[in-house]
């Protein structure tokens, strides 16, 4: 049977617009190709010399792309290209990768081209991205760690839990940290082990069970952005602990693109000095999270399913959860559109700030602005004495650390208008003073906590401040070299020393709060560090995640450790009532399990942080840190099976005295 007749026009009208569009593109070539000739100024990197057959690159499905480039003044990627063919299958390569790169950025590479030679010109000059904008303190809320306000809020976050979602930036590796691995696969403390993203998902896994209480069956989803670096092995990672206990379901891989290199203020795209038939590319930074998570469709199903806000966080920050259902509570009450969890910061300070800013023409925003700008914005308009501190002792602008929660419908409704674009930027690190040439290549960027800056001036925005750093903030970022410059400036290291000490230290805090006694720290020094090592207390997520889970689990005055010991706790109904800890104790539990401790003492060699020598291997987790975990004696309570135990075996009953008076499966077991 012969094809409809319209059909068959439609294939010739497409077959003539094709033609045409062909020999436009071919003229739009020829046009681009004569002029930089007729210009006679071609494009010299690496010393290569004009051996262009842009003729050839110009041939093909590539020709309109390859045409853009010229007239754009990219001629040097097509320099050094034989007419004998030798490098066909490497030239074919670089169109392919310049290909996906104009696919995957909105406008394609015509649009990051001119956007990187405003940004460029702009860098160069010295303008000031704030210019006719005057700051003032943004409204928010400062809260008291464990105090009956953040209680309150943070119940209030339980509640309203049903609806949230979560997005974990993580695209980069932990190169920068000394780490071969991926970021999310280093174990946020030695005592229990537990990698970043067993720990984040077991931390949503014990929200969806409180949730479960206002809505049934709900399951709380996660979306985890990576890149080309770290998307394989987050999926193995997952997959090969059977997604830390969630459904395959909730949890979904979103992939963000790299961006092309750029060489000079001109905006060249910068080639691979290794290989010239290879565009050097770097991430375009966590900002593209946004228009992921609209292009996707991602946002729209999450809302289809009744999600009310978002939470984002970062990919090394174990402390993230103690403050997040507090924000989301505050976010709830107030109703924000956009609320940013924050910490104190010490004016001038290496950590951007909080700030509201109103524009002499009436617009408004409250927007991130980095230390850098924040003090000589204030010295220029209101503030002439710049960014100091107030009577607390901490600037009143709040330090950002990129933790966010949106409200879902005015998201949607803003990325429906931008597509989930984000205001770019560049950064480019000049050789000397005349800003004319680069140390190395840069590229456009973009930040996750801009999302702000496109808000409109009646969006409800506001900031939710944990006042205590140590409760809510110690990100890991920093290798060891670094981390001893950060200090020697007056900065937190942030580093994997500091970020697993703080782990432990949050919790003798915490547990000091509720009347425990605990043991003194110990002065230690690691990777070049002074540090205070607290005794190592560690517990999952399922045993505790907020404090009023924590309240009902553990009576803390009854509760004694030792300095230098070790508590590991994970269990969801595991209760201590009475705890005397003076080496270490592991407690391990089912999943229906009833434990009590009441009555027990432990006595043994317990584990030791012992600082690395030098002179001897180590493994990469230890040598960010500075120390290896020597464990000589450890106490091991595990009940694999359900049922109700008492430690030690007493008269003493669980509620309906019906307690099974069991011993531990394990008792002392030596290193």
């Amino acid at each position: 049977m012969g094809k409809p007749l319209v059909h068959e026009q439609s294939q010739v009208a497409i077959g003539l617009a094709a033609g045409a569009a062909v020999i436009a593109s071919a003229v739009a070539a020829f046009l681009a190709y004569n002029e930089l000739r007729r210009r006679g100024k071609p494009l010299r990197i690496n010393n290569q010399k004009d051996s262009s057959n842009v003729e050839g690159a110009l041939k093909g499905k590539h020709g309109k792309l390859v045409s853009d480039l010229l007239a754009l003044d990219q001629r040097h990627l097509f320099d050094g290209w034989p007419d004998d063919g030798a490098h066909e299958a490497s030239g074919h390569q670089l169109l392919q990768q310049l290909q996906h790169l104009d696919a995957n950025y909105n406008g394609g590479l015509k649009a990051y081209i001119t956007n990187a030679k405003k940004l460029l010109q702009d860098a160069q000059a010295g303008a000031n991205a704030f210019q006719g904008f005057t700051p003032e303190v943004p409204k928010g809320k400062k809260l008291t760690y464990a105090s009956e306000k953040f209680e309150a809020y943070e119940q209030q976050g339980v509640k309203a839990a049903h609806g949230a979602a979560f997005v974990l930036v993580a695209g980069g590796l932990g190169e920068r940290l000394g780490y071969s691995g991926i970021k999310l696969a280093l174990p946020v403390d030695s005592a229990r082990g537990a990698c970043f993203l067993q720990v984040y998902t077991e931390s949503i896994l014990a929200l969806q069970q409180l949730a479960q209480q206002q809505k049934p069956g709900c399951l709380l989803p996660l979306a985890i952005m990576t890149s080309d670096d770290t998307h394989q092995r987050t999926a193995d990672l997952l997959a090969e602990h059977n997604h830390f206990g969630a459904e395959p379901s909730q949890i979904t891989l979103i992939k963000q693109e790299k961006v092309a290199c750029l060489v000079d203020n001109e905006a060249h795209l910068a080639l691979d000095p290794s290989d010239r038939f290879k565009l050097l590319t770097k991430p375009h930074g966590h900002g593209d999270v946004h228009s992921l998570l609209h292009s996707s469709g991602l946002l729209q199903r999450w809302r289809s399913q009744g999600v009310s806000h978002i939470c984002f966080f970062q990919d090394t920050n174990g402390l993230v959860f103690r403050a997040l259902p507090a924000a989301l509570g505050v976010s709830v009450a107030h109703d924000f559109d956009l609320n940013s969890l924050a910490v104190p910061r010490k004016a001038k300070e290496a950590i951007g700030g909080i700030a509201r800013l109103t524009h002499r023409d009436g617009r408004s925003m409250t927007v991130n602005v980095e230390y850098n700008q924040l003090d000589p914005l204030l010295r220029a308009t209101t503030h002439p004495d710049g960014d100091t501190n107030d009577s607390s002792g901490f600037s009143p602008f709040p330090g950002n650390i990129n933790q966010l929660v949106v409200k879902a419908d005015s998201y949607a409704q803003q990325l429906e208008r931008t597509g989930g674009l984000i205001a770019e930027f560049v950064n480019p690190k000049y050789a000397d003073s005349s800003r004319s040439k680069f140390k190395s290549p840069t590229r456009l960027e973009c930040m996750m906590q801009d999302y702000a800056k496109e808000l409109p001036s009646e969006a409800r925005t506001g900031f939710t401040v944990i006042k205590e750093v140590w409760a809510a903030y110690s990100p890991v970022k920093n290798a060891p070299e670094d981390a001893r410059a950060k200090v020697a400036a007056g900065s937190p290291s942030h580093s994997a020393t500091t970020g697993e000490l703080d782990i432990y230290h949050a919790n003798c805090r915490t547990l000091q709060q509720l009347g425990a006694q605990v043991g003194e720290p110990d002065q230690c020094n690691f990777n070049g560090l002074d540090v205070e090592l607290w005794p190592r207390i560690s517990w999952s997520p399922t045993f505790a995640l907020t404090l009023a889970q924590l309240k009902s689990k553990m009576d803390g005055e009854g509760l004694v450790i030792s300095k230098g010991a070790s508590l590991v706790i994970e269990g969801a109904d595991v209760h201590i009532r009475n705890l005397r800890v003076d080496g270490a104790l592991r407690i391990k539990s089912h999943a229906r399990a009833h434990v009590l401790i009441d009555g027990l003492t432990v006595s043994n060699g317990g584990w030791n942080w012992r600082a690395l020598n030098p002179d001897k291997p180590a493994k990469e987790e230890e040598w960010i840190r500075g120390f290896k975990v020597c464990r000589k004696d450890t106490e091991e309570l595990t009940y694999s099976e359900p049922g109700d135990y008492v430690v030690p075996p007493k008269a003493t009953r669980i509620q309906d005295n019906k307690a099974k008076q069991h011993a531990p499966e394990q008792a002392v077991q030596s290193a």
